[in-house]
């Protein structure tokens, strides 16, 4: 991996050269590296200030999307009972809904990640939105089992192909000084998502008729005016900027596969390091999230109100912890922040996972807020590191190939947890979910602060095409690129 260094003046993490690093010397720089930044940041309203309407627009459009996406996600999670009761299966059986909506995804983030790199932002995102309608609405008329998991595995698919566009379309054009809260508010959507599914299962489910299908029904509504919204706006500068350059060439369908071969060669470790992170991430949120409200209805009798309650509070933690670390992650440092997080998450999870009374709820508030707030820096974080011609397609598909090695966590519990059963409550069995979740996630933290700590931070990269090294090896017009980084310097420190 190249090599990281301090600007002497700005206290902040630079991207990556052509030079090379030598392996002893990189991993002497782990340590040192996480001394805190301390970079001067302007308060939170300052920075949201900086955002023009089309960059507040383009923000707003893959929130709402990306928190969408989490709301048909979390359909299956918060309706396990119901769903194995009108199939007729075991709970254990439909957290294979879950499971393959996981393993499918990096198949949709490659396919609508390399189509909007080559082809822009905007069409894949409304493509990805336009399956969720289908396969939602789908899932909500099928009849079996079987038919069951064939919906959830294409779902997987759409579901795939719009973390990385919608990062793309949220951060490209963002200023420099906002990303960090604005990737910690983007992030969020998950966590808003999840909220709203937890609110709209207590809705509709066994309330209005049909058990739980009218939760899916309505799940295929918003992405319709999300549509629309996306409709509205244009591409974003950065990739206007990038499909300009490709043009300029006489096949920019060749260059394109030019700019990936250069970058695979160049990168592939990184690219790597970036999956087996992203791993870690996913485990952590599904594995603290997924079987949560079971464990709370089945080993602790918390009636259904209780459940939203938790559940909730727990959203509300989460929004708010990947807000602020987002922010505080510029002002300490990516690494550190994600560090800190899981250390302060890990002290927690006996509460967590232990607690069976009310007091859970500020438990619950406490470990989400640790699990969203190192994931409030992920966003940024991935497109800090990501080459820049294929920025959505490795934003999209190291997350979701996090997902695919990660794609068993809820299963992986619900098996474990049969081993420690409790005494039945009437026909119900009932298992010590809590033990496993705690010991589970133990593991968890660790694995993701041990690959945290040995990995890169190119914190304050540069996103235009003009500093972009990798295009300048394909294209041969590094003169150019040059030229055109030094004025957009000089015009970002005369705006400042």
């Amino acid at each position: 991996m190249a090599d990281e260094k301090y600007g002497a003046e700005q206290q902040e993490y630079l991207p990556p050269t052509h030079e090379k690093t030598s392996v002893g010397r990189y991993a002497a720089t782990r340590l040192t590296t996480l001394k805190p930044a301390m970079a001067k940041v302007q308060n939170p309203i300052a920075l949201l200030r900086l955002l023009n309407l089309q960059q507040w627009m383009f923000f707003l459009v893959a929130f709402f999307a990306w928190s969408w996406d989490a709301f048909d996600f979390f359909t299956v999670s918060l309706t396990v009972e119901p769903l194995a009761e009108s199939f007729g299966k075991t709970k254990k059986d439909i957290t294979w809904g879950i499971t393959l909506v996981l393993m499918l995804r990096s198949i949709g983030s490659i396919i609508f990640g390399l189509a909007a790199d080559r082809y822009g932002r905007k069409w894949p995102f409304i493509i990805n939105n336009i399956l969720f309608i289908v396969l939602e609405l789908g899932t909500g008329f099928c009849t079996t089992y079987e038919q069951f998991l064939g919906v959830r595995a294409l779902f997987g698919i759409a579901m795939g192909g719009l973390y990385g566009n919608a990062a793309a379309t949220a951060l490209e054009d963002c200023p420099e000084a906002a990303r960090g809260i604005i990737s910690g508010m983007l992030q969020q959507g998950y966590a808003f998502g999840y909220l709203l599914a937890t609110v709209f299962a207590r809705a509709f489910v066994d309330t209005v008729g049909h058990g739980w299908r009218p939760l899916f029904w309505f799940g295929a509504g918003p992405p319709v005016l999300i549509i629309i919204f996306r409709l509205c706006l244009p591409e974003t500068k950065a990739y206007q900027e990038r499909k300009r350059i490709r043009e300029e060439e006489p096949n920019a369908a060749k260059m394109f596969m030019q700019e990936g071969k250069h970058a695979l060669k160049k990168h592939w470790i990184l690219l790597i390091y970036m999956v087996l992170l992203m791993a870690g991430f996913n485990f952590m949120s599904h594995g603290s999230q997924d079987l949560y409200p079971t464990m709370l209805t089945n080993q602790y009798d918390f009636s259904a109100n209780r459940v939203t309650v938790t559940q909730v509070v727990a959203n509300l933690g989460a929004m708010t912890g990947g807000t602020l670390i987002g922010y505080s992650s510029s002002i300490f440092g990516r690494r550190l922040s994600i560090i800190i997080m899981c250390i302060i998450g890990g002290a927690l999870l006996y509460p967590y996972t232990f607690t069976s009374s009310n007091a859970v709820i500020a438990a619950a508030f406490f470990q989400q807020f640790c699990v969203q707030g190192a994931w409030g820096v992920i966003p940024i974080h991935l497109m800090e590191l990501s080459p820049g011609s294929f920025r959505t397609f490795v934003v999209g598909t190291s997350y979701q190939l996090g997902n695919l090695v990660s794609s068993a966590s809820s299963t992986i519990e619900a098996t474990i947890g049969e081993r420690f059963p409790l005494p039945p409550k009437g026909k119900v069995s009932r298992y010590q979910y809590g033990l496993v979740i705690c010991i589970f996630m133990g593991c968890v933290y660790a694995y993701v602060i041990l690959l945290t700590f040995v990995g890169p931070e190119y914190r304050g990269r540069n996103f235009d095409v003009a500093a972009d090294e990798d295009m300048a090896a394909v294209t041969g017009v590094d003169h150019k690129i040059r030229n055109y980084s030094v004025d957009e310097d000089k015009r970002r420190e005369v705006q400042v």
